[in-house]
């Protein structure tokens, strides 16, 4: 991983590889943690005696995958930074109601900083309900539920990323944040800010 990234993105297309370069500059060296990809599944792994340093996985070269790794990292606090995935309970696909319910109260800070990233890179973002098998039904009624509970929980990250652009990011967030502006030439955030404006989903998009 090279650390010297120039500090100007001069290319168009985005690649992970330059995440995790501009991830090395922020915090390799004060937190002992790097950030690498082409895993199957993402994974936070804690240093051990067979590995020296901290280490976020995300999935393949998905560039929105190390966007909401990252996003994690930056809200774990010492001690869940000592633990695998950050010692979080995660109920595999196809939840009950209420194990969705628990999911979005804890997705909903770390996608509002991924949204925050995602602007600063200028990309796209779309919440992720992460409930696939529910999906796959092809169930009419299924998919109107889900589409709803999309478009509640968008809402719910929305006013979130707004609260932090009013009183403040995380600290670690803030700085890979700035770095990001930096790198892809985007302006920071400020009040009333157009690029927050939630765009309504169709009613024939895909959950």
């Amino acid at each position: 991983m090279s650390a010297n990234l120039p500090i100007k993105n001069q290319h168009l297309a985005k690649s992970d590889i330059d995440l995790q370069s501009l991830f090395c500059q922020c915090f390799e060296q004060q937190f002992n943690t790097r950030l690498r990809g082409n895993a199957i599944e993402p994974l936070y792994s804690p240093s051990s005696a067979k590995q020296a340093q901290h280490v976020i996985f995300y999935r393949d070269d998905y560039f929105s995958s190390a966007l909401h790794e990252i996003a994690h990292w930056c809200i774990a606090g010492d001690k869940r930074r000592l633990q695998t995935d950050y010692g979080y309970w995660y109920a595999p696909d196809g939840r009950s109601a209420q194990q969705q319910k628990t999911f979005a109260l804890a997705e909903q800070k770390p996608q509002a900083l991924e949204w925050a990233f995602s602007i600063a890179c200028n990309i796209p973002f779309r919440v992720s309900i992460d409930n696939l098998a529910a999906q796959d039904t092809g169930l009419e009624d299924v998919l109107v539920k889900l589409r709803a509970q999309e478009e509640q929980f968008t809402l719910a990250v929305n006013t979130q990323l707004k609260l932090y652009i009013e009183r403040g990011f995380p600290t670690r967030a803030q700085l890979f944040l700035s770095r990001l502006h930096t790198f892809y030439s985007t302006q920071s955030f400020f009040a009333n800010d157009e690029r927050l404006i939630m765009m309504p989903l169709s009613a024939d998009s895909t959950i």
